[in-house]
């Protein structure tokens, strides 16, 4: 078994050319291709037919996170230019902090930071002046206060004021296509600073051929950060900080979950596996520790004693995470999550991934390896030979994940 903290992510790269990074979505969600791996084989499709290759009554899990517009770009007095991108609500959660409306605290990464020797900056869009304070510096980011008049919600605000954050590898700037093609159709919970690109895809259409088939589907939040991109720069994954996101799932989800795991379950996207999986984790700790308020889940813990080589079922460990939210009166849960799934990862919930290509040694690419084993260089072999599209807004794939 390969333990994951010896893992050296120069085993999980391989050659990107630029030109195969796709810069702008295809006209049509559903008209990207999917490759699709089960049982060691490959075939390949278009995403309008991924219910013909999904068993009937499966389950799908997506991820209903908004994307806000992140990017925020402040002139100085002396006009020069001050980039501030928002990375998550600092103090408080995303609820409370995009419906403030005249202040609020965020955790940012500035670019230009150096040059910022103003007290405050202002941005003025139409009506709205919008100002930004320099409150304190983190070990990996900034504390910025922002405060507005007249009213509006800061989530109004960014959408007047912030440009949407397109990764950092689509280098050009955003269009206005971007702000309807970089979010789901299903987007509804707004925290998001990077798509969950696998459900770019799904379309009214795909959606009405899932239900012809019989196929659910089933929602749970994720709050994708900035971190999605950070690059493994460690030699071995022991010394590679995995970066934490914030999860939101409801008492009912947990519920139609621990009543459908005889079923196929698929993950939309790697955002919604790593929470359908940190939901096991929480259910094991919830009867391991049954008067515990906090179920977080650490980078490493599910590898290490008492988590590690647990032989708790899927259904019992769902179950009590029910019963400690009845006992805690909760409807939701609401928590952090750092899981990091990489080769030697055993998988609790999901037996399917819909998921885009991504990059050369990044914490993603270990993901894929985790659910496929070696078969991972197969299948990007065969998408670089078959003119897949890569990243955020490029082709994707169905992978089983091996047993």
């Amino acid at each position: 078994m390969t333990d994951p903290k010896k893992i050296s992510i120069l085993d999980y790269t391989y050659d990107l050319p630029a030109e195969r990074i796709a810069l702008h979505p295809l006209a049509e969600r559903d008209a990207s291709k999917l490759l699709i791996y089960k049982n060691g084989k490959i075939q390949e499709d278009v995403y309008r037919n991924i219910a013909s290759h999904l068993p009937a009554n499966s389950l799908l899990i997506f991820n209903n996170t908004k994307v806000i517009k992140a990017r925020i770009r402040f002139q100085k007095s002396s006009g020069g230019m001050i980039e501030i991108f928002l990375l998550e609500p600092y103090g408080t959660d995303y609820t409370t902090t995009l419906s403030a409306t005249n202040k609020a605290s965020w955790k940012c990464m500035i670019g230009g930071v150096s040059k910022w020797k103003e007290p405050e900056l202002s941005f003025l869009v139409g009506a709205l002046t919008l100002r930004a304070k320099l409150v304190e510096k983190l070990s990996d980011a900034y504390v910025v206060e922002f405060n507005w008049d007249g009213g509006m919600s800061f989530a109004e605000v960014l959408e007047q004021a912030g440009d949407i954050p397109l990764p950092p590898y689509i280098k050009r700037k955003t269009e206005e296509e971007d702000t309807a093609r970089y979010q789901t159709i299903y987007a509804a919970d707004e925290g998001s600073v990077a798509a969950p690109t696998a459900g770019l895809h799904f379309s009214e259409t795909v959606f009405k051929s899932l239900t012809e088939k019989n196929i659910q589907t089933g929602f749970v939040t994720l709050h994708v950060g900035a971190g999605t991109f950070k690059p493994v720069k460690a030699a071995i994954m022991q010394d590679h900080e995995m970066h934490a996101e914030w999860i939101d799932v409801s008492y009912n989800m947990i519920e139609q979950l621990a009543g459908q795991l005889h079923k196929t379950i698929a993950a939309v996207g790697t955002t919604s596996l790593r929470t359908l999986e940190s939901l096991y984790w929480m259910g094991v700790k919830a009867m391991l520790q049954p008067q515990t308020k906090q179920l977080n889940i650490s980078q490493w813990e599910v590898y290490e004693p008492p988590l590690a080589n647990c032989t708790i079922s899927a259904k019992e460990s769902l179950l009590a995470l029910v019963s400690w939210m009845n006992e805690n009166r909760l409807q939701r849960i609401f928590t952090q999550s750092q899981i990091l799934i990489a080769p030697g990862y055993s998988f609790k919930i999901a037996k399917a991934i819909i998921t885009n290509f991504h990059q050369p040694q990044s914490t993603l690419l270990l993901l894929v390896a985790a659910a496929i084993g070696k078969d991972w260089i197969t299948n990007y072999e065969y998408a670089m030979q078959h003119d897949f599209r890569f990243l955020s807004y490029g082709d994707g794939s169905l992978l089983y994940i091996n047993p």
